[in-house]
């Protein structure tokens, strides 16, 4: 590991094995800079934080999966808190990036950022100072009304527009395991900018008539995006809000494991608990780990964590 002289900003290679046997105790040593032979203290815990640091230098670049439809009210934002909150749980780091004016996740993990999406895109803020812990495990990128204005200095730019939130989340990128990105309803320049970002496209879809046309439309839109980057693409589709107690709902069900049997992933059955849980700031983890709809959203983070054991 490395650390700075104080006089003269000599970077000076520390072998953390030669001080091991002080690390526990928490006292300073001294070092001494070879170049300016200037002698200062150098704290212990500050050492172990460096070295936590370079290892998550290390990490892999995170699976960024964009959980996005057009149609509203088919449950994004529900699905990308709870499975984030899920995958949180699992033991992976998870970073939950609201790009949606309503700004929602906040409100239903129960937290009131000072700052979010906004400041980050428009560079007034440092990513570290945008991102606030929502959990153990789990942080989050806020959205809110302030994101209205960010589309419209998007639409501005005469060039490279549509790789604004890449550049702006490259920080990020390796500090994660999952990101996950919760989009608005309709189709703007924001949600553009998620589709040249993230890799992986999570569709929650109510089984309703709607938003299986939603749902079509949709891939029309993916298909014109992956003409001119085809690292994105279509990984799972949750079918949300299946009543089993009424035959309309299966029906929908069956026919869309035979249009895409490939994406589709275990339903998320109709709960009380998932529209109660949000007013309480809590995951369905949290709020009823035993609902049926926490057994539907443990199935899905299986899945897309690939860890069979995930959760059970």
């Amino acid at each position: 590991m490395v650390i700075i002289c104080p006089k003269c900003a000599r970077k000076l290679k520390i072998n953390l094995d030669m001080v091991k046997a002080h690390i526990d105790s928490g006292k300073t040593v001294s070092a001494t800079c070879r170049a300016c032979k200037y002698k200062f203290p150098v704290l212990m815990d500050q050492l172990v934080d460096s070295s936590s640091n370079e290892k998550e230098g290390n990490r892999a670049e995170a699976r960024k999966i964009c959980i996005t439809l057009s149609k509203g009210g088919v449950g994004k934002t529900t699905t990308s808190v709870n499975l984030g909150a899920g995958l949180a749980l699992a033991g992976y780091k998870v970073l939950l990036v609201d790009t949606d004016t309503q700004g929602q996740s906040s409100y239903i993990l129960g937290k009131k950022p000072k700052a979010g999406l906004t400041e980050l895109l428009t560079k007034e803020l440092t990513p570290d100072e945008c991102v606030v812990q929502a959990r153990k495990n789990l942080w989050l990128l806020s959205g809110g009304k302030s994101l209205a204005g960010v589309k419209r200095i998007i639409d501005r730019k005469s060039f490279g527009a549509e790789w604004t939130l890449s550049e702006a989340m490259k920080p990020l990128d390796h500090q994660y395991d999952f990101i996950l990105i919760d989009t608005s309803p309709g189709w703007d320049q924001l949600i553009v900018n998620v589709l040249f970002y993230a890799t992986e496209v999570l569709v929650p879809v109510a089984l309703e008539v709607m938003p299986l046309h939603g749902l079509s439309e949709f891939m029309k839109s993916l298909g014109s995006i992956q003409k001119y980057r085809n690292e994105i693409s279509l990984k799972y589709i949750v079918p949300t809000f299946l009543d089993t107690r009424i035959k309309g709902p299966q029906r929908l069900y069956s026919e869309l494991k035979k249009l895409y049997p490939e994406y589709m992933c275990t339903p998320i059955r109709y709960s009380e608990s998932l529209a109660e849980a949000p007013s309480f700031g809590k995951s369905i983890f949290e709020f009823a780990p035993g609902s049926t709809a926490s057994a539907d959203y443990r199935a899905l983070i299986r899945k897309v964590s690939m860890n069979e054991s995930a959760l059970l």
